[in-house]
C-alpha cells in the first residue's frame, strides 16, 4: 500500500479540529478514521490497523500520553508511528509525549499547506528524538503522572461504587414502600368487594342503598389511593426520560393557593396544625402549567405536614422578583433536615428515616409515602426553568428548628431565574 492510500486514525475530542484534519487528509487520498476519546480510539486501532495514528493530548477519561502507552503495549503497535497533534505547547509537553511513546510532535492549529507533507514524512519513517537523559527524566515524570491518574480513577471508582450501593439500597427500600403503599388499598378493595359479593349473594333480602353507598365509597377510596401511587411513579418516569409535557398558559397563584388551602385545611385541622397562606393576589401571572405547578407546591406542603408535629405551623408566602420571577416560600416549624441530607431529599426514592417506621398515612406525623414527592416537585419546577431548594439548620425533634423551601419560578419558562 502506498503512503497516499494509508489508513490514518485521528483521536480528537474537538469536532472542528477533527473535521478539518479529516477533510485535509481525505482530499489527499488517505483513508481516515476518527475517534472522540481514548477507549474508542484503542478499539478502532485494533479493528482498522492504521499505518499512522494522530493523537490529541488533552482528551477526556484518558489523555493522549496514556493512550499511547497503552497502544505501545499491544501486539503489532510497537512500531506504528503515533504522532501527538496538540495545542498544548507548554514547557516539557513535547518531551513528555515522546517519552510516553509518541513518534513525533505536531502543534495545532495545523498549517494546511504543510500538514500533509509532515504526515507523509512520519509515514516514511521520520522520528523525533530525545537524548538519553531527556528520555529518562521525562519517562520518570510520565510514570508519576500515570500513578496519579490511576489513583484518581481508583478514587472515582470507589465513589461510584459507593453511590451504586446507595442506589441499590434506595431501590430495595422503594420496592418495600411500593408494596406497603399498594397493600393497604388492595386490602380495602378486596374487603369491600367480598362484602359486596356477600350482599348480592343474599337473594332473600334487598340490598339497602345505604349499604351499597358505603361499599362503593370504600372501593373508590382504595382505587383512588392506588391511582395516586401509580401517578407518582408515572410522573417520575416522565421526568427522568424528559417526556414531561407542559400545557402552558397564564397561571394565577391565588387560584393554586386557594386549592391548596382547601386540600390541606381539613388535614391540618385534624392534626392541630396552623396553616397560614399569604395573599398572592399582588403577584404577577406566571406562564406555565397550572396543574403541574399546583402538584409541585402540594408535594412540598405535604412534606411540611409530614415532618411537622401536631400543634405546629406551616406558612406559605410569595415574593415578587420584579419583572423576573416569583419566589414561593413554604416554611414549617417541624423537626428540620440534617445538612448532609439536604442535597439528597430531591432525589428519586430518597426517604428520611428508616422505612421500618413507614406509616400508611401520608398526613400523619412522619407518615408514609414513596419518597417521590420532592423529586417530582423538583422535576416540575426545573421543567419550568425554575429552581427549588431547602434551608434548614439541622434535624432536631426536640428543638424543632423547622425547614424553609423555596420554589423560584420565572414569569415565563423561556426565562432564566435570577440568583438570590
Amino acid at each position: 500500500m502506498t503512503a497516499k492510500g494509508a489508513k490514518i486514525l485521528y483521536i480528537e475530542d474537538d469536532h472542528a479540529s477533527r473535521r478539518l484534519v479529516e477533510r485535509v487528509l481525505t482530499s489527499r487520498g488517505y483513508e481516515v478514521f476518527v475517534a472522540t476519546e481514548g477507549l474508542e480510539g484503542i478499539n478502532l486501532a485494533r479493528e482498522k490497523r492504521p499505518q499512522l495514528i494522530l493523537m490529541d493530548i488533552n482528551l477526556p477519561n484518558m489523555d493522549g500520553r496514556e493512550i499511547t502507552t497503552r497502544l505501545r503495549g499491544l501486539p503489532n503497535f510497537s512500531e506504528i508511528p503515533i504522532v501527538a497533534l496538540t495545542a498544548n505547547i507548554s514547557a516539557g509537553s513535547r518531551e513528555l509525549a515522546l517519552a510516553a511513546g509518541c513518534t513525533g510532535f505536531m502543534t495545532k492549529p495545523i498549517d494546511v499547506a504543510t500538514f500533509t507533507t509532515d504526515v507523509e514524512r512520519f509515514l516514511q519513517g521520520k522520528q523525533d528524538k530525545l537524548s538519553a537523559d531527556e528520555r529518562n527524566q521525562h519517562l520518570e515524570k510520565h510514570a508519576q503522572n500515570l500513578v496519579e491518574s490511576l489513583e484518581k480513577k481508583v478514587r472515582e471508582l470507589r465513589a461510584a461504587n459507593k453511590r451504586l450501593m446507595e442506589l441499590d439500597s434506595l431501590k430495595s427500600d422503594f420496592i418495600v414502600l411500593v408494596s406497603h403503599e399498594l397493600r393497604t388499598p388492595l386490602t380495602l378493595v378486596s374487603g369491600y368487594s367480598h362484602l359486596l359479593a356477600e350482599q348480592v349473594a343474599n337473594k332473600n333480602d334487598l340490598v339497602p342503598a345505604q349499604s351499597i353507598a358505603g361499599i362503593a365509597e370504600g372501593l373508590q377510596a382504595g382505587v383512588g389511593r392506588m391511582q395516586d401511587v401509580i401517578n407518582e411513579i408515572i410522573s417520575v418516569v416522565r421526568i427522568s426520560s424528559g417526556t414531561l409535557d407542559l400545557s402552558l398558559g397564564p397561571v394565577r397563584l391565588t387560584k393554586i393557593m386557594a386549592d391548596i388551602e382547601k386540600t390541606y385545611g381539613e388535614i391540618c385541622r385534624k392534626r392541630d396544625l396552623k396553616l397560614n397562606v399569604d395573599d398572592f393576589s399582588g403577584l404577577p401571572l406566571i406562564q406555565g402549567d397550572g396543574r403541574r405547578l399546583q402538584a409541585a407546591v402540594e408535594h412540598v406542603v405535604g412534606n411540611a405536614v409530614k415532618y411537622t408535629p401536631d400543634g405546629g405551623e406551616i406558612t406559605i408566602t410569595g415574593r415578587d422578583m420584579p419583572g423576573k420571577a416569583v419566589d414561593i416560600i413554604i416554611s414549617d416549624t417541624g423537626i428540620g433536615i440534617p445538612l448532609e441530607e439536604q442535597r439528597h431529599i430531591f432525589e428519586q426514592f430518597y426517604t428520611l428515616g428508616a422505612i421500618q417506621h413507614h406509616s400508611t398515612s401520608k398526613s400523619a406525623f412522619q407518615g408514609g409515602g414513596l419518597g417521590l414527592g420532592l423529586a417530582i416537585a423538583k422535576g416540575i419546577v426545573e421543567a419550568h426553568n425554575g429552581r427549588i431548594w431547602v434551608e434548614s439548620e439541622r434535624r432536631d425533634p426536640d428543638a424543632l428548628p423547622g425547614s424553609t423551601f423555596h420554589i423560584l419560578l420565572p414569569l415565563s419558562p423561556s426565562d432564566e431565574v435570577p440568583s438570590l
